[in-house]
């Protein structure tokens, strides 16, 4: 199912305007807390209405401004789960599921149904308090699926969770979103599990998409300086253009050369991991090690250019079995894995 949303909404000082398509994918809304990830979605919904714009789901009009449609959330056909999955505390998970289903006849198979394709049988008849964190996740999602909707809205679905149980409920997810088979809009700041659920991601920030394309290619390139730090880069600074592909660093005191021409870039970037080894070639320095960082299964060590003392360190990833625990290292920095940014 496409879905369409081109649409403003003001509050306050904050200003959301959004212009996206999907159609049977995952998309991913990646930004950080205050961007207008949620917004994007309860405007999808209809829980809240855009002040101008146009929302089309598979060739029906939700929403627009200038033709004065807008439809109630009930006839959207928009599944949303909510960050707490908003179960009903006083029904059994049989009677919350049941909540899904619109129109009239064949409810109770649909609801057996449900039950029986999220594993739930055995917890038909418990209420929410009785259930496991994964079990209250599956009612939440056969409660959305069970209505069959043309498109599904997931809002933070493991923002509530700690690591262990974030990453056994993404299977359950992963496998509810193989099962829908249409338009999926994935909302999170947690890079990782944006990567391993969606299929295309966009960086939003300040009210705005910034980027957006294949997941691959947008961690390769994020283009923007915050696209780069949600996308995992520790390593930004700011540049100053030298040449059309040449760029001192004053913040790391290193004169670097990059893969393509700098152009309108403000600032650049790298990962610790395409840091290498290395004692001759291009961007090669000498650097003095900082500091040694233990992570549970490598090492970061801190670096800073033995001529630039009052630099700022840069993150380098290394595998424990590697280190050598040297005082200096000589590192390159390939010109094709330097990050050019936009602001």
């Amino acid at each position: 199912m496409a879905l369409y949303a081109d649409i403003e909404k003001r509050l306050g000082a904050f200003h959301l305007k959004v212009r996206l398509e999907a159609e049977d994918h995952v998309l991913a809304l990646l930004g950080a807390s205050g961007s207008g990830k949620s917004m994007t979605l309860k405007c999808i919904a209809g829980i809240e209405t855009p002040d101008r714009g146009r929302i089309v789901l598979d060739g029906v009009t939700l929403f627009d401004s200038e033709r004065r449609i807008n439809l109630a959330p009930q006839k959207r056909r928009v599944g949303y789960l909510f960050q707490q999955y908003a179960l009903f505390p006083n029904m059994t998970v049989a009677q919350n599921i049941a909540c899904g289903v619109r129109g009239g006849g064949k409810k109770d198979a649909r609801v057996r149904e449900m039950l029986a394709a999220m594993r739930l049988d055995d917890a038909a008849n418990k209420k929410p308090y009785q259930l496991s964190g994964g079990q209250q996740q599956r009612v939440a999602l056969a409660r959305i699926l069970v209505n069959e909707p043309d498109v599904m809205l997931l809002d933070e679905p493991f923002s509530a969770l700690d690591s262990h149980l974030r990453f056994q409920l993404e299977g359950e997810v992963r496998s509810a979103i193989r099962r829908f088979g249409k338009t999926v809009l994935l909302v999170s700041h947690n890079r990782d599990e944006v990567y391993r659920l969606s299929d295309r991601i966009a960086i939003m920030r300040a009210g705005r998409i910034e980027t957006v394309g294949e997941k691959a290619a947008v961690f390769a390139d994020p283009k923007t300086r915050s696209g780069a730090i949600l996308t995992g880069c520790k390593n930004v600074a700011r540049l100053e253009k030298r040449g059309e592909r040449l760029a001192y660093v004053p913040d790391w005191g290193m004169t670097l050369h990059t893969g393509a021409d700098i152009g309108e870039a403000a600032s650049i970037g790298i990962r610790m991991h395409d840091i290498h080894p290395a004692r001759e070639g291009r961007n090669v320095q000498r650097c003095a090690v900082v500091e040694v960082i233990e992570n549970p299964f490598s090492l970061t060590v801190m670096l800073r250019p033995i001529d630039a003392p009052q630099a700022v360190p840069i993150g380098w990833e290394v595998e424990k079995g590697a280190w050598t625990g040297a005082d200096e290292v000589s590192v390159c920095l390939p010109p094709e894995n330097i990050l050019l940014l936009r602001e």
